[in-house]
């Protein structure tokens, strides 16, 4: 009995203060859903962290992209800033040359500069995109697998 008691003013207030069902928590922990290979070669996964949401004003995706994967060209109508979380990608805005980005590296991508990334040849890559929701993606130009083959030799970073 008193093992009881004891157990019910633990548990209590601990059930009574804990976290209320009515917050909206997400994770980016999850993988996300197989994105549609519309603008891309290989495989993605994307989980729209916060999107769309008026009060905040910019939106967090979370990206994982299998080795040899690469996005087409494309530019954003605001600032665009990768924050790699796992893994090797490529990196190139036009006219500057490509590079590699690792875990831990931050870019900021600037308003309607036309650019692409991936993952490596030979590394998966995870990484969080911020950007502004109010105008969509424009896709540019398809990234031929030629090219992609070119830079990831050039870099060589796997």
């Amino acid at each position: 009995m008193r093992k009881s008691i004891f157990t019910l003013f633990i548990l209590a207030p601990i059930y009574l203060f804990s976290q209320s069902p009515d917050y909206p928590v997400s994770s980016y922990l999850t993988e996300g859903t197989k994105a549609p290979n519309t603008h891309y070669i290989g495989e993605a996964w994307l989980n729209a962290i916060i999107h769309d949401d008026p009060e905040v004003g910019y939106n967090i995706t979370k990206a994982t992209f299998r080795a040899n994967s690469t996005l087409d060209w494309h530019k954003h109508g605001s600032v665009q800033v990768l924050i790699i979380v796992d893994g090797k990608a490529y990196y190139q805005e036009r006219g500057k040359s490509p590079v590699v980005l690792e875990k831990g590296d931050v870019i900021k991508c600037p308003k309607d500069t036309e650019h692409w990334h991936s993952s490596t040849k030979g590394s998966d890559v995870t990484y969080l995109a911020l950007y502004g929701g109010e105008q969509p993606t424009t896709w540019t130009e398809v990234l031929t697998q030629e090219y992609y083959d070119q830079v990831a030799s050039k870099l060589k970073s796997d």
